[in-house]
C-alpha cells in the first residue's frame, strides 16, 4: 500500500483528478494499470479495468445527497457493477448492493434505502469506501479515507484498506493524518507544490523525516531520495 502525505492544497485534488480520470492527462503514457496506457480513459473506462475511487469530500462529490444509497451506488457503479441489464436498472441488485456493504461495514441507518444525506458522517463514509472494496478493485485510490469520523469507524475502514491490499490489489491512500498512514502504508511519498518526492519504505521513514519533506525541504536534507514526478 502507498501512502501520499502532504499539507492540504500542496497537489493532492489534481493527482487524485489525474488518476481517477476526472481530467485526463495530456500523454495516455502518463497514468498506466498493470502495463496499460490510460492516461485519456475517462472514469468509467477506469472502473471497467478494475479501478475504483473514493475522493475525500463524501457528501456532494463521493455521494449525491438527496438521493437513496442504491441510486448512489448506481452512481459510481453502473459502468461495472452490472446494475443496468438491457438497458433497464436492476433495482434488486442495487438494493442488494446496498445490503452487502451495509452488512459488511456495519453502517448504520434507519430505513433500508435512505437518502446519503440521511447518514452520519461517519456511516456514510463507511457506505463509500464499502461500496468500493466490496467491488474488489485491482486498483483502489482514496483520499482521506477517515477525516471526520469517529475512532471505530476509522478502524474499520483502515482494516478493510490492509485487508483488501493483502489481497493483492493496488491501493493508494493520500491522508493528512501521518499516524494513519504509518500504520498502514507500506510506503509513503510526500506532496509538496505538486511535486512528488520517491516513495520510501515505512521502515525506514520517522515522522520527522516526513515532516521536513511536507514542508518543503530537500530529500537529501530529510534523508530521502530525489523527487520522482509532478503531479
Amino acid at each position: 500500500m502507498l501512502g501520499i502525505a502532504g499539507v492540504a492544497g500542496n497537489g493532492q485534488d489534481e493527482l487524485f483528478a489525474a488518476l481517477s480520470g476526472e481530467r485526463t492527462t495530456p500523454r495516455r503514457d502518463q497514468i498506466m494499470l498493470e502495463g496499460e496506457a490510460i492516461g485519456h480513459a475517462g472514469i468509467n473506462a477506469r472502473r471497467r479495468k478494475g479501478a475504483a475511487f473514493v475522493p475525500e469530500e463524501r457528501l456532494g462529490h463521493a455521494a449525491a445527497p438527496r438521493l437513496k444509497l442504491s441510486d448512489n451506488a448506481l452512481l459510481a457503479g453502473h459502468a461495472a457493477n452490472g446494475f443496468v441489464r438491457g438497458g433497464l436498472l436492476d433495482r434488486g441488485r442495487m438494493l442488494g448492493w446496498v445490503d452487502s456493504v451495509t452488512r459488511a461495514f456495519d453502517v448504520r441507518k434507519g430505513p433500508r434505502d435512505p437518502e446519503a444525506r440521511a447518514l452520519s458522517g461517519g456511516n456514510l463514509q463507511k457506505f463509500v469506501v464499502g461500496r468500493e472494496v466490496l467491488r474488489r478493485p485491482r486498483l483502489l485510490v482514496v483520499a482521506q479515507p477517515t477525516w471526520g469520523v469517529d475512532a471505530g469507524a476509522a478502524a474499520l475502514i483502515r482494516q478493510a484498506l490492509v485487508d483488501l491490499a493483502r489481497e493483492g490489489a493496488s491501493v493508494l491512500v493520500v491522508s493528512q493524518d501521518l499516524d494513519e498512514l504509518l500504520e498502514i502504508a507500506d510506503r509513503i511519498a510526500v506532496l509538496f507544490h505538486g511535486r512528488l518526492s520517491a516513495a520510501q519504505p515505512v521502515a525506514g521513514l520517522t515522522r520527522e523525516a516526513i515532516g521536513l519533506l511536507m514542508g518543503g525541504a530537500h530529500p537529501e536534507e530529510a534523508g530521502g531520495a530525489q523527487p520522482e514526478a509532478v503531479a
